[in-house]
């Protein structure tokens, strides 16, 4: 139950983290508003981590939210794996 609902929210930030990628792409969004602002606020802190350490190629593309998509996979996998195998 606990693993499913663990499972279940990693999900649930990966579809906010996409969102939040390709709404980068509409440079009219004011990301001030809601439920933009909302959406910065859960996802930015994370995706700053990585914009931190790897700046962009060429100073255009941004590849730091791939890297972070993978790390949070990983994280994911290893700490479903670790749950479940304690039958949480």
């Amino acid at each position: 139950m606990v693993t499913r609902i663990i499972n279940q929210l990693f999900s649930f930030y990966y579809i906010l983290l996409i969102l939040r990628i390709f709404l980068t792409w509409i440079p009219s969004i004011n990301w001030e508003q809601q439920p933009f602002a909302w959406m910065r606020s859960v996802t930015d802190p994370f995706l700053n981590i990585f914009r931190g350490i790897i700046p962009p190629i060429g100073g255009v593309l941004d590849i730091s939210p791939v890297i972070a998509i993978i790390l949070l996979q990983i994280i994911q996998g290893l700490l479903v794996g670790l749950l479940s195998g304690l039958g949480i």
